[in-house]
């Protein structure tokens, strides 16, 4: 049978997952009874949750006798290490551009990764359905894109199509009959290429995706690069340097059909294929019959821009609500983590009992993080840190920049202006992109974004959308300012009560309600002034025999600000942490005693 093997890539939420849906219902994947969840390829319970796609996944059609290996790929910057090594399985690419929105930051990322590797994408302008869809604008916008990041004329003679993922159509000309995708299954097999590999050669495959199969074990995914692939063939597996780490049978070949891997007895080269029996093999390691010494190039990943500390949970409340809370199965999670996600890295922290996790961003760590405190752990977070680097032919110290785009109203579009100012970002570009909205175009450190996110959206009334993107090092800036508020700290151990807190959400705004536990040093709520604010949350009203004509009942309180996971994260500031466990997120100071406090502020120094 032919093979084409193609990958889905776009932007967050521009419709990848649900034209994949469609794409499988119409290539008669699905039987007619056959329930379906919605955005199916989202198997992951965050995904449902978050309504964006974390993991790459494979599923594979047939159309015409030919199988199409399909690859959906994440959306989201933080997630481009995904995006990255799943290219080198695949030998065309479809771009999927909102028909409002166009090409945006992450769009621009995939499409220069693909463009790199010589593929020659499809473009496909979805959701033409909408009110506000703009087809010809974004048609020219997406033929300046691939001119500026040095597309080929081949490249540059891209096929295009009109669709709407939703309603499951695609057609070469707007007004056309909107009838079914069958236009884009045809143009996949006329403009993809079939696999150019060697099927006489000694088999050879590269890892690209890793998972764990409680009945399996390590299931490592990838295309056959040459040969053919039996089950129960002897293998070996070499690093990219070529040393042998293991030596093993593949005891199951698994091949994608729809949803499902079904277990085949062999795989012809250019196929993707699944493979279990190997207990030590890892991304991006060669998989490959015993007489072949060379392992296969592979792709380098870019580097990670942002660190966090990950350290055991030794708060008063530390050990209550988790069933993982020693450092040795946290540094065992971590280092399981890295097998699979070749964009994460961890290393030894100079503190005791506590890791540095390197990635490409806040929703990546934060993804990780909600991950463990799901499966039992308890841990204790510190600020996220930038990693500057030497410039070795200069000798400057550098830092990442970002380059974001943000979509405003009018109104609000001075505030935005002021405050990323505040934060030394350079605006290259501002320019009305209708219905009342401006279009902003920043170069800023990654340093500056830190903590924005839930300012931005508070200065724009929730209306202000921001996407971004790494740009690469520049030289560091100087310090950048960080919160203005000190905070609210507990000076007691116990449940607050309601007496208390009334008396104190005059003094700021605050995290907690009647009833929660806290304890000393942690922090109970924003200061209205700069300073910290020691209070007493857990006091009583006292009992007398005198009669008040004023009861409990009136002491009304206003609604606590709670904050998820990645809001805790970007608050804090250098001297305080996230308490993460499976039923609670909590903020407190690194150093809860708050003599010790005070001696480091005299000594200037937090860690």
């Amino acid at each position: 049978m032919d093979i084409r093997n193609i990958a889905i890539i776009a932007h967050v939420d521009h419709g990848k997952t649900t034209l994949v849906d469609q794409l499988l219902k119409q290539s008669g994947s699905f039987r007619d009874n056959q329930h379906v969840a919605e955005r199916a390829m989202d198997s992951n319970d965050l995904e449902r949750e978050r309504g964006i796609t974390i993991l790459a996944k494979c599923t594979s059609v047939v159309w015409k006798d030919t199988r199409i290996n399909i690859i959906d790929t994440p959306g989201h910057a933080d997630f481009g290490g995904e995006v990255e090594r799943i290219l080198s399985m695949v030998d065309g690419a479809v771009v999927l551009v909102d028909s409002a929105e166009g090409a945006l930051p992450q769009t621009k990322f995939v499409v220069g990764k693909a463009l790199a590797r010589g593929l020659k994408p499809i473009v496909v302008v979805n959701k033409i359905d909408r009110g506000d869809a703009r087809p010809d604008e974004v048609h020219n916008e997406i033929f300046d894109l691939f001119a500026a990041l040095g597309a080929n004329d081949e490249q540059l003679d891209f096929p295009m199509l009109y669709a709407s993922g939703r309603q499951g159509w695609a057609d070469t000309e707007i007004d056309g009959p909107r009838k079914d995708l069958s236009p884009m299954f045809d143009l996949i097999l006329s403009h993809v290429p079939p696999p150019k590999v060697n099927k006489d050669a000694p088999f050879a495959m590269v890892a690209t995706i890793l998972e764990n199969d409680n009945f399996l074990g390590r299931v490592l995914t990838g295309r056959v690069e040459q040969g053919i692939a039996k089950m129960n063939m002897p293998v070996h597996v070499l690093r990219p340097d070529g040393s042998v780490v293991e030596t093993g049978r593949l005891t199951k070949l698994l091949s994608f059909r729809g949803l499902d891997r079904v277990p085949v007895e062999e795989v012809e080269a250019g196929d993707i294929v699944a493979v279990a029996g190997l207990s030590e093999a890892t991304i991006p390691e060669t998989i490959a019959a015993l007489e072949v010494k060379e392992p296969l190039p592979s792709t380098p990943v870019d580097p990670p821009t942002l660190s966090m500390t990950f350290r055991l949970n030794d708060g008063p409340l530390g050990g209550r609500e988790g069933k993982k809370v020693t450092s040795r199965q946290i540094r065992d999670r971590l280092f399981k983590e890295t097998e699979g996600n070749i964009a994460i890295r961890v290393s030894e922290s100079p503190e005791s009992e506590a890791f540095e996790v390197a990635g490409r961003g806040e929703l990546q760590l934060g993804v990780l993080i909600e991950q463990m405190r799901r499966e039992g752990f308890e841990l204790t977070i510190g600020r996220p840190r930038v990693l500057f680097r030497t410039n070795e032919e200069t000798g400057e110290r550098e830092e990442p920049f970002e380059e974001v785009l943000i979509d405003v109203d009018e109104p609000y579009s001075g505030v935005v202006v002021e405050k990323m100012a505040l934060r030394k970002g350079i605006m290259q570009d501002m320019q009305p992109s209708g219905g009342g909205k401006v279009r902003l175009s920043f170069i800023i450190p990654s340093r500056g974004l830190i903590g924005y996110h839930g300012e931005f959206l508070t200065d724009t009334r929730g209306s202000g959308i921001m996407n971004r993107l790494f740009h690469g090092y520049q030289p560091y800036v100087g310090p950048i300012a960080g919160r203005r508020n000190g905070s609210l700290i507990s000076s007691e151990d116990g449940a607050t009560t309601q007496y208390s807190l009334f008396s104190l959400q005059d003094r700021g705004t605050l995290f907690v309600d009647a009833g929660e536990k806290v304890y000393v040093g942690m922090i109970i709520g924003e200061h209205s002034r700069e300073n910290d604010l020691e209070v007493n949350p857990v006091r009583e009203k006292k009992l007398t025999n005198i009669r008040a004509a004023g009861k409990d009942e009136a002491l009304l309180l206003i609604p606590p600000r709670k904050m998820n996971l990645e809001q805790a994260i970007a608050y804090i500031e250098d001297d305080e942490l996230v308490e993460v466990t499976p039923s609670a997120v909590r903020i407190r100071k690194r150093y809860l005693d708050p003599h010790e406090r005070k001696k480091r502020e005299r000594s200037g120094s937090v860690d």
